[in-house]
């Protein structure tokens, strides 16, 4: 038959026949909160937090105890769309709202200091477009695919989710936390900007004055349900709550400042009015596909990015230390002083510390999955479950091939989730080469961490926990247990050889027996701009004192601070980009 002969029929196949087909295809929502613990939730055991519809979708679904993220975002998301380790696609740290480093440049930096042993690899700070993404694959089935909220996976706009196989997208960027940092509209996105780090660009739409972001989300997601009813969808609701800037309906904080924690852990009525809108988000998504007769043929996936966060505007926390009133952030931070004083977003007891940690506190997440006639409902599944497996598990239930040369290193969890079978690989694996670096391996109850280098805080280069005795990882069983540790070791040394690691490497500059003295080669003094970039870590748009000093070591403090201060024009502790090109002697 002729090609001409032939496209009325493929005409028809397409527009009629092939609709048809897929229209009795399972739809799926992968809701994932930002910065949500383990114990953020009512169906994991918090006795604070109030979330009734999470303890709904629990009753329905199969609960994970033992299910694990990468310690943070960027990585957890590159891996769920990818089904890959990050030490396989790249992105090993949270740095996808910064400008694109060119191909190659994630490698290792060419030298370090003579007092640091070792050269660390540079993650990538982006979503490579040669890989085969989920919603590719499911849009080349014939699904509808959306993504509303944070991304993370790249600031440049050749990055952005409709550059990933989304169709449909309602994101800013860039994207550590809400769009412009506010939790509440005007969210100040302008759609025709070029994206920056303090330029927020993107989909997301100003709505009416006050409008609460999380619910907007949910005002946008609930939409493309109601669009695409008729045929098969992937939703991604990837929420910015509960992240910082901690934006918080007030009315709902106030009653949780009366509340008492019986288990005496939880106590930040911030976090838990965030946690209240996140639930309230979910009982609206899950009522629209009741409504829309959509709820048995729907695979609903309730999963978060990395561990509850401990570790911000606590006592001591310097990124807080110096500000003081002009700061952008300083109504944030009085605001957390009025409603949680001295707390942290949140308490993760009993497991150890939270997000940035590679302890089961940053990398152990709730994770609920619903597939009414396929899964048990209230089920609860103790397999070892991750990011990297929700691609293959989704392929498996669609009875979609996986693509070809598209390396998956996570594994199906269907015969978990209908009860026929369990998991087969040997061991999972976490690669943390950033801030504390380490990689961990869990292979039964047993972890092992391997520290690239002793830490002050962290002195021991090899942890061994009994996960099942001891969740909160207080014994290390490392000295008793030295064989385990052997064979742990071989575990990870193959992992990083298998998925191409980029192993801390020494540095040949080191010498233990001396601290570098030379200066380095004088260079062109660098632009207000350039200098307010490089210098300003926490990127909110000024610089402290600690940030113009740097590391002290072998540097002229005293002379730094009359620098500093003969800037800092207005005496606030600040250095913002007009006080550094307005400078003059005092």
């Amino acid at each position: 038959m002729s090609m001409k002969r032939l496209a009325p029929l493929l005409f028809f196949f397409f527009h009629f026949l092939a609709p048809a087909l897929c229209a009795d295809k399972p739809n799926v929502v992968l809701f994932l909160v930002d910065d949500m613990g383990w114990m953020d939730s009512t169906p994991y055991g918090s006795k604070y937090y109030e979330t009734p519809h999470m303890d709904k979708l629990a009753r329905q679904s199969m609960l994970f105890t033992d299910a694990y993220a990468h310690p943070l975002c960027s990585p957890t998301r590159a891996s769920i769309l990818s089904g890959q380790y990050p030490s396989r696609h790249g992105i090993t740290t949270a740095s996808g709202h910064q400008p694109a480093r060119p191909p190659g440049a994630f490698r290792y930096p060419k030298g370090a200091p003579a007092d640091k042993p070792l050269l660390y690899a540079s993650s990538k700070n982006y979503l490579d477009s040669d890989l085969v993404t989920l919603p590719e694959v499911l849009g080349e089935a014939g699904y509808s695919a959306g993504h509303f909220g944070k991304w993370h996976l790249g600031l440049a706009r050749e990055h952005w989710p409709e550059k990933h196989g989304f169709q449909v997208a309602f994101h800013a960027q860039p994207s550590p936390g809400p769009p412009g940092g506010n939790y509440f509209s005007p969210y100040g996105v302008k759609p025709d900007n070029e994206p920056g780090p303090r330029s927020p660009a993107g989909t997301i739409t100003d709505g009416p004055d006050g409008e609460y972001i999380t619910d907007r989300l949910t005002d946008e997601s609930v939409a493309f349900i109601e669009a695409n009813k008729d045929r098969p969808f992937y939703l991604n609701l990837w929420h910015y709550g509960v992240h910082g800037p901690w934006g918080h309906k007030e009315e709902y904080t106030a009653k949780f400042a009366k509340k008492k924690d019986p288990r005496g852990e939880q106590r930040n009525p911030i976090m838990a009015s965030m946690l209240k809108s996140v639930d309230e988000s979910l009982g609206r998504v899950l009522a629209k596909l009741d409504e829309l007769g959509l709820t048995r043929n729907t695979i609903f996936i309730f999963y978060s990015d990395n561990g509850g966060n401990v570790h911000s505007n606590v006592p001591g926390d310097r990124r807080i230390a110096n500000i003081k009133p002009g700061h952008p952030r300083y109504p944030m931070v009085e605001d957390w002083k009025k409603w949680a004083g001295p707390e942290a977003p949140t308490n993760n007891a009993p497991l150890r510390e939270g997000k940035a940690r590679i302890y089961e506190g940053g990398q152990r997440v709730p994770l609920m999955v619903r597939w009414p006639g396929r899964i048990k409902p209230g089920s609860t599944s103790d397999a070892v479950v991750a990011a990297i497996d929700l691609y293959p598990t989704l392929l498996d239930a669609l009875e979609l091939p996986k693509p070809k040369d598209h390396l998956i290193d996570g594994e199906s969890i269907l015969p978990v989730l209908e009860g026929t079978g369990e998991l087969k690989r040997k061991a999972y694996f976490t690669w943390f080469p950033h801030l504390v670096g380490a990689v961990s391996v869990r292979q039964g109850d047993y972890k092992l961490i391997r520290r690239f280098e002793p830490h002050p805080k962290y002195p021991e280069l090899a942890e061994l926990y009994d996960l099942e005795k001891d969740i909160g990882e207080t014994r290390n069983l490392s000295g008793k247990m030295p064989e385990k540790v052997k064979e742990l070791q071989a575990l990870i040394d193959g992992f990083v050889k298998e998925t191409g690691a980029l192993h801390p490497k020494p540095n040949p500059n080191y010498d233990p027996d001396r601290k570098p003295t030379a200066s380095k080669p004088k260079s062109k003094r660098p632009s207000p701009e350039e200098f307010l970039r490089r210098r300003d870590k926490n990127k909110d748009g000024s610089i402290t004192l600690e940030e113009f000093i740097g590391d002290p070591k072998n540097r002229d403090v005293p002379a730094l601070k009359k620098q500093f201060s003969r800037r800092d024009r207005n005496g606030d502790g600040n250095l913002t980009l007009d006080e550094l090109k307005n400078t003059k002697r005092k």
